[in-house]
């Protein structure tokens, strides 16, 4: 079972005519491990960066429990939301909310509401979306087998 880990990496940039300057970009690794996700975003990143040493400055486990991506150029921002599932204890008959996060990449806020209520809306379970907020999130690296 992968896991999805929030990476943050920093390197120097070319900056308009001041020289260099100093970046920090936050990445979605699938990985098995804190090492495997730090390996992958090396792997992944490293291309990306023209000049001068990628240095990878934080790893943490992100509990997401779905995201909902999309091919669409246009959309390039990532949004985090926090929905509350409803249930109902047969037993004592009181209300239960559990919550997840997922992640929903859209163009705008109201259009990553709009995919996220969407593709909720055709599941069976009762909802409530409690937050959405917008991530520093640039990209999102899937983990795909390699080919023989």
């Amino acid at each position: 079972m992968n896991y999805w880990f929030e990476c943050k990496v920093s390197y120097e940039r070319q900056a308009d005519s001041m020289g260099m300057k100093k970046v920090s970009e936050s990445y979605l690794v699938d990985a098995l491990n804190f090492t495997e996700a730090e390996r992958r975003i090396i792997e992944e990143v490293t291309p990306l960066v023209s000049m001068g040493e990628l240095e990878v400055v934080n790893i943490r486990r992100a509990r997401i429990a779905e995201l909902f991506l999309n091919d669409i150029p246009e959309d390039d921002r990532y949004f985090r939301a926090k929905v509350n599932f409803i249930t109902i204890d047969e037993k004592s008959g009181s209300e239960k909310k559990t919550s997840a996060t997922m992640i929903v990449k859209s163009d705008s806020l109201p259009n990553a509401v709009k995919e996220l209520t969407a593709q909720l809306d055709g599941q069976m379970a009762t909802y409530e979306l409690a937050a959405i907020t917008d991530t520093q999130i640039l990209d999102v690296y899937q983990y795909v087998a390699p080919q023989k």
